[in-house]
């Protein structure tokens, strides 16, 4: 019979969560592919009817070395090379699921925008998806080979505040947020710590850049792999902290919303950002005049530029007040939310997100 395949990290959370979810809904387990053989190009003999899920390839240093090459793993830098093998190892999973009538659930053109901040504001705003406005939005839009140009562009964009970020990072990865005041002023916030010989390193710490040469420093040190600029939104208040929500999307509708608040720009909950009460965004939007199932259904058009991907997680930005809501980013890898039950009143109510995904899944090969 038919059944799962998972394209995974051995002994990953992710697998193992997704694992469970099989467990309890009475099917057998999947059947694993290690990232690691599919990177060597070791191309894995699915079988006709089989359903194959991709999960991240993080948290594994072998993995990440044949992604980014001999660079150590809490190293910023080498995404351009990390996205190039992911998206073409993705793409031969397609042409081996494809070739052998098995269902892939993550569309390999999909990742490969989901996976390029810039490609993906484009579709984005193509869509007419509200989205923080940026100057490198789009196939077509200007390149920033470092500093100079990302302080031109957001200048000519008349932003003051914004969001630089490599195009092909994910969990806050190498993303300032940059204000530049009077008098040529200019510092930022971020999780990038730079060492004596300018290398960039990942730091559960945010620390501010107080200096335009230290700002110019990282950004210069990002540029080679890319760099996307957005608009600095003002986001909403929780409690005194600043708030923003990840929303799941699974095969369309919005199945689970975590609240992420923090005192610093970055509401990441690895950097230090805690979950926060959903009842009470809720009720901050109704009493400004809105509606959070109006803000879901945005995460919905949102996903709907991706109909070929089973699932992803959306980044909703609330604006000031509670008014507006705009989406930051679609993320291919969304869904690690343990604990995380679904929305009251949906599908996935009870559910955990990969059990959401499990009970919503194409019926090839979804039941055995």
């Amino acid at each position: 019979m038919a059944g799962w395949v998972v394209v995974g990290i051995p002994g990953g959370r992710r697998v193992g969560l997704f694992g469970a979810a099989l467990r309890a809904a009475g099917l057998p387990p999947a059947r694993l592919v290690p990232w690691a053989d599919v990177l060597r190009g070791r191309s894995p003999a699915f079988a006709g009817g089989e359903t194959v899920r991709v999960e991240s390839p993080g948290e594994d240093a072998e993995v990440d070395r044949l992604l980014r090459g001999p660079l150590e793993p809490a190293r910023v830098e080498g995404t351009a090379r990390w996205y190039a093998a992911l998206t073409g190892a993705v793409r031969g999973l397609g042409r081996a699921a494809a070739a052998a009538g098995a269902a892939l659930l993550h569309d390999p053109a999909e990742l490969a925008v989901l996976f390029d901040k810039r490609l993906c504001h484009g579709v984005l705003t193509a869509a007419g998806v509200a989205v923080p406005a940026s100057p490198t939005s789009g196939p077509a839009a200007p390149a920033a080979a470092g500093w100079e140009e990302v302080r031109a562009l957001m200048a000519g964009a008349g932003l003051r505040r914004a969001f630089v970020k490599i195009a092909h990072g994910s969990s806050a990865s190498g993303v300032l947020a940059v204000e530049t005041a009077s008098r040529g002023r200019v510092r930022a916030v971020t999780s990038v710590e730079r060492d004596a010989a300018g290398r960039l390193f990942n730091s559960l710490r945010v620390r501010p850049y107080a200096t335009e040469r230290e700002v110019a420093a990282v950004v210069d040190a990002l540029a080679p792999d890319g760099l996307h600029v957005e608009q600095w939104l003002p986001k909403a208040a929780l409690g005194g902290r600043r708030a923003d929500l990840r929303v799941v999307v699974v095969a369309g509708r919005a199945t689970h919303a975590v609240v992420r608040t923090s005192r610093s720009p970055m509401t990441n909950l690895h950097l230090g950002g805690v979950r926060g009460d959903l009842a009470a965004v809720r009720g901050a939007v109704a009493a400004a005049g809105g509606s959070l199932d109006e803000a879901l259904a945005l995460c919905e058009r949102a996903a709907a530029c991706f109909p070929r991907t089973h699932c992803v997680g959306v980044d909703l930005l609330p604006e000031s007040g509670w008014r507006r809501f705009a989406v930051g980013e679609v993320n291919a890898f969304g869904d690690l939310l343990p604990g995380l039950t679904g929305l009251p009143g949906t599908a996935a109510e009870g559910l955990d997100t990969y059990a959401a995904q499990l009970a919503a899944a194409p019926l090839r090969g979804a039941r055995g």
